[in-house]
């Protein structure tokens, strides 16, 4: 690793400079002629190398950007090979070389030569004309790459804005619509089976947008208070997404044994925390530390499902927040 340390101390010397002064002294290498088509190449591949970190950020920060993880890949890839090719360049055609003859140094300390080397980057010729630039371009591409590679660490929690963990499309009025985009009918909600549906007309990649809709038998309903309305006829909807790490609810336990399984429940298949729609969406087993949101519903005059309101509560895994905030309709 000896190698990447002189590079990695040969790369900081060109940027910063040995912060010495450099006493008028006939160079070790004398100069090259200058190479300006070198330069201009340089500056625009740094450039380069700026507005692909820049991008990667931009794409990053664009929740809804369609085939976002290609245009990330894309980004990094641009700005890692335009530094990687302004580095090859610098080195092939812009730093004064000279090859000498002598013998393979051993494996006894590296001192006197490493100051013999910092000596040459010192007093060496150069065949740099724009050498200011050019540490502002290396600057500017550095600095929008560390950008880049801190913007991933926005991922683990909400840091400005906490509005997209709490904005729902639901809202009064909002018809439910299963897969195919039907509106879905009270009259063909049937005891025992499971049911997933969406907002009319709205984005269905939403967090907030799918849920999961059931009949159980009246009599059996234990809602919350304030929630006598929220089951026309035994049916309820509930958000699809698990309070615990935000999987998605996919499996509808029916009570096929009375005396293990009392009641239906719905449980998540990742980490098996298990909820049951006649309380309110209560925890009855696993590791969700709240209920699932419950959405009210109502039957118009045709028959169709329409939401009354929007959720209980915020949709979707708890973090530090989301037991003081409410659930917002878009």
């Amino acid at each position: 690793m000896r190698w990447l340390k002189d590079l990695l101390f040969a790369g900081l010397l060109f940027v910063l400079g040995d912060g010495k002064p450099v006493e008028a002294v006939e160079p070790i290498v004398p100069p090259g002629p200058p190479d300006r088509r070198a330069e201009r190449i340089v500056l625009a591949l740094l450039g380069l190398a700026s507005a692909g970190a820049i991008g990667f950020v931009v794409a990053y920060a664009v929740d809804p950007l369609p085939h976002r993880t290609q245009y990330l890949g894309l980004a990094l890839g641009v700005s890692l090979a335009s530094i990687a090719a302004a580095l090859l360049i610098v080195g092939r055609r812009l730093v004064v070389t000279e090859e000498l003859a002598g013998p393979y140094p051993g494996r006894e300390d590296h001192a006197e030569d490493r100051s013999a080397v910092e000596r040459i980057v010192a007093d060496s010729g150069s065949r740099f004309t724009r050498r200011g630039l050019l540490k502002a371009g290396a600057a500017a591409a550095g600095g929008a790459l560390g950008l880049a590679l801190l913007a991933p660490l926005t991922a683990l929690g909400p840091v400005f804005s906490t509005t997209p963990f709490t904005a729902t499309p639901w809202r009064r009025g909002r018809r439910l619509v299963g897969e195919d985009g039907a509106p879905l009918r009270a009259a063909d909600i049937e005891q025992g089976t499971f049911y997933t549906a969406f907002p009319e007309g709205a984005d269905r990649e939403a967090m907030a947008a799918p849920v999961i809709v059931v009949r159980l038998d009246p009599s059996q309903l234990h809602l919350p208070p304030g929630r006598a309305g929220w089951a026309p006829g035994g049916i309820l909807a509930y958000s699809k997404i698990c309070t615990h790490a935000g999987c998605a609810i996919a499996l509808y336990r029916k009570p096929t044994f009375a005396a293990r399984e009392p009641r239906p429940a719905f449980v998540c298949p990742c980490h098996y925390s298990t909820f049951d729609p006649a309380t309110g969406g209560t925890v009855i087993f696993g590791p969700a530390g709240r209920p699932l949101p419950q959405l009210p519903v109502t039957v118009d005059r045709s028959g169709v499902l329409r939401a009354a309101g929007t959720f209980s509560g915020p949709v979707g895994p708890s973090w530090w927040g989301v037991r003081s905030r409410k659930a917002q309709s878009g």
